[in-house]
């Protein structure tokens, strides 16, 4: 049969009953799913652009014709090198990648090129059509390489196909011509360039100007809001006007130019984790992964599996062997946040990564050296929590090498009004708004607030705010209700203020709590309704009486 061309699946497909190993051709081969190429396609596009996409399908394709080739040499007693040649279609449709479609000519189409077919079903033109939609050129990219690659290796010269005709682009049909590499013209000189690595070269130029243009952005983003906050923003862009703020970035910036661990303590939402990016961005491993995970997010029976890694049939649903996070952070830095929720049977082994930078995945025997910078975050005081006798000693001295102490919102009111209008600038972008500013009553409300949940709070409040916002700039009346409803702060180290503006502030904060309700207002300030008349019309504001 295979001298006549009609070759049988069942003759090239064998798999153990059992499953495991599948072999086409007497070579190992695997199924995939055409969606999971697609995806494939999609991301390389969104990450590397569509010129060494289509470099990295195209040479994959033609590497996968030319194994295909060399296995079908000998897999078959062919009566003559021609027919081992001429199988390359239909092994193509064999393998269900195309329905391959031998060209008929007609005298007055001219003398025929080396090679000429139609595909019809292209997996890879479908798939292209389903991610990302109909292209303005061909898109069968691995299925050319495929072609060129069998013919070839069957031919022992380069021949390389091009599509003329498209599914992808809107044709009824994929129509394809192969020549010798000398009888394609000029024209044709760049798409031949993708079976050749060189062609990566192009790429590399567009990806050092493209992000020459993400640099510029930035930097105009950063003027941007440097005349939106008033004040040039830190390199990182964290703000940071208090003496405080500047204080722990300066001390992390420090401890990112030496290897030792670092604890981060602070509230929930103070921004630990950007701390913690600040310190790996700017040491000498921020070309290198940097990992977070979330101890308290994981289950106690997964968390030595998550960190450590595990082997095939360690546990149930353990299938495969699988690194854990300390090998996939190797040479960068595993960030361990809410590393106060570490059990106490995980912390003896934690402890012994650090001190020894080895880890030993679940189920084996053997110790892996890792090279990894750990830094960690907490929430709680863990002092507290290793005089309760629930957080060892060790580990805690291990951990705080360098400690960093984030301070709250409410310790660092400078922060407030410059953080909120980057966050304003966020928001509107993200939401695709036009809100420019806030008025001065939301303003003055964002300070008198006490962010228990600090920037994460604050973060949210200004989305609510720019979502509900019917004009250019946030109302007071946009902002959550219990931020509308603090009354002025009276905190110790605030600016100290006269006795008669913090009475002023007072009052006209009440009235509003109270929603302008005077006679309310008046009695829970035990004054007279006449007093509470003319300190308003004292102060100028709409609800005096005339």
């Amino acid at each position: 049969m295979a001298g006549r061309l009609e070759l049988d699946l069942r003759e090239l497909l064998t798999f153990e009953p059992g499953g495991g190993l599948i072999h086409f051709a007497g070579q190992r081969a695997l199924l995939m799913d055409a969606v999971a190429l697609g995806l494939l396609r999609k991301e390389l596009m969104g990450t590397v652009g569509m010129t060494a996409a289509r470099g990295i399908l195209t040479r994959l394709g033609y590497a996968h014709g030319w194994r295909t080739a060399e296995a079908m040499k000998t897999a078959f007693p062919w009566p003559d090198e021609a027919a081992w040649r001429r199988a390359g279609g239909r092994l193509h449709t064999l393998q269900g990648q195309v329905v391959f479609e031998p060209m008929e000519r007609r005298p007055e189409d001219g003398p025929p090129p080396f090679a000429e077919a139609q595909w019809r079903e292209s997996y890879e033109a479908e798939q292209h059509l389903l991610h990302l939609g109909r292209a303005d050129q061909p898109v069968c990219w691995s299925l050319t390489g495929f072609a060129s690659g069998y013919m070839s290796y069957c031919h022992g010269k380069q021949i390389y196909c091009l599509e003329t005709r498209c599914v992808g682009k809107g044709d009824a049909v994929c129509q394809i011509v192969g020549k010798p590499a000398e009888e394609w013209g000029p024209d044709c000189v760049e798409a031949l360039r993708f079976f050749e690595t060189q062609c990566m070269e192009g790429t590399l130029g567009q990806v050092a100007e493209a992000l020459k243009q993400a640099e510029q952005k930035l930097r105009q983003k950063r003027r941007t809001l440097a005349r939106v906050t008033g004040q040039a923003d830190d390199p990182s862009g964290m703000v940071a006007r208090t003496e405080e703020m500047k204080r722990v970035l300066g001390l992390a910036r420090r401890a990112a130019k030496v290897d030792s661990t670092v604890l981060i303590t602070g509230e929930s939402g103070v921004g630990k984790e950007r701390i913690a990016r600040l310190i790996h961005d700017e040491s000498g491993r921020a070309n290198k992964a940097f990992v977070a995970v979330n101890c308290a997010a994981v289950t106690e029976s997964l968390l030595e599996s998550e960190l450590f890694g595990h082997a095939k049939g360690a546990f149930t649903g353990a299938t495969h062997d699988r690194p854990g996070l300390f090998e996939a952070a190797s040479g960068g830095t595993l960030f361990l946040d809410e590393v106060g929720e570490v059990p106490p049977a995980m912390q003896a082994k934690l402890l012994r990564a650090l001190q020894e930078k080895e880890v030993r995945r679940v189920g084996e025997n053997q110790s892996r050296k890792v090279d990894v910078r750990v830094v960690a975050a907490t929430n709680r005081h863990l002092l507290e929590e290793v005089n309760g006798g629930r957080f060892r000693q060790d580990l805690y001295y291990r951990l705080r090498v360098i400690e960093l102490r984030v301070p709250p919102l409410r310790e660092r009111r400078d922060d407030i009004l410059p953080l909120a209008r980057l966050l304003l600038v966020d928001a509107t972008e993200r939401l695709g708004r036009r809100v420019m500013s806030f008025a001065p009553e939301a303003a003055d409300q964002l300070l008198r607030y006490a962010w228990p949940g600090n920037v994460r709070e604050l973060g949210n409040a200004i989305e609510r705010a720019v979502a509900l916002c019917e004009g250019t700039r946030v109302e007071r009346d946009d902002l959550p209700e219990e931020v509308r409803a603090a009354p002025p702060s009276f905190l110790p180290g605030s600016t100290p203020q006269r006795l008669e503006d913090m009475e002023r502030e007072y009052i006209l904060a009440v009235l509003a709590r109270n929603g302008g309700n005077r006679s309310r207002t008046a009695e829970q300030l035990d004054i007279g309704l006449a007093t509470l008349y003319r300190k308003l019309k004292q102060y100028g504001h709409p609800e005096a009486p005339n």
